[in-house]
């Protein structure tokens, strides 16, 4: 049986993951990035330390460091049950073994709850959820989301894809989302729309290839930008 969640779980990535699903590079240290859905993901608090600015919204943020580390605990072996049932569906490259794609999760999940309170009580971590954002028109330079947007398309439709790029694109310039997979590892069919809804709401929509890949065939990303 394929890979398969009904719902989204947290599950935490690391900054150099970040930089290489969405081809992060030094011009962007200078300018406000937004993470749309980055639940206990520790790319805000290692790009933080280094002097970035990163403001990352999820319902997630809605409970205390306490509760998140209850709710990883309580999926962890769920999700790694599920990779150790489906290993030919992931790229193995990079990462060795499914025991060692746990402890990085782990680790990048524990640098995430260090970082929570104070990060919190900074603004860094704002409870809020697509297709609403708490911020004003082009607040933020680039807005990222990581394995919310397409990978979860069972439980989302392409109207709401649709209207979260569409208020992501308002409070920031450009817009990148990886990966292009859903859960399973098939293309995400709401793909072809969104690239077809902003091709005619004066942007920019194109799938560019990406130095990562973890999930088969998973080395592509949206990017959006707004005609100038």
């Amino acid at each position: 049986m394929p890979f398969s969640i009904d719902r989204v779980v947290p599950w935490g990535r690391n900054a150099a993951e970040y930089r290489a699903m969405f081809a992060l590079d030094d011009t962007h240290r200078g300018g406000r990035i937004l993470g749309c859905g980055d639940g206990p993901a520790s790319f805000n608090a290692e790009m933080s330390a280094q002097g970035v600015t990163v403001v990352s919204v999820d319902p997630l943020y809605a409970v205390s460091a306490a509760a998140i580390e209850r709710r990883v605990e309580e999926t962890f072996d769920e999700v790694m049950d599920q990779m150790r049932r489906n290993p030919d569906e992931f790229v193995w490259t990079h990462m060795p073994s499914v025991e060692e794609l746990g402890r990085r999760r782990m680790a990048a999940m524990h640098r995430f709850l260090a970082d929570y309170p104070r990060g919190k009580a900074e603004g860094r971590y704002v409870e809020a959820s697509l297709p609403e954002l708490p911020f004003e028109d082009d607040e933020f330079d680039l807005a990222l989301s990581s394995h919310l947007l397409f990978l979860y398309s069972d439980q989302f439709n392409l109207a709401f894809h649709i209207r979260a790029l569409e208020e992501m694109l308002r409070v920031a310039a450009e817009v990148r989302v990886f990966p292009l997979l859903q859960i399973g590892g098939t293309p995400s069919l709401h793909v072809e729309g969104v690239v077809d809804a902003f091709g005619s709401r004066g942007a920019d929509a194109t799938v560019e290839p990406v130095q990562y890949e973890f999930q088969r065939g998973g080395n592509r990303m949206l990017r959006l930008r707004r005609h100038r």
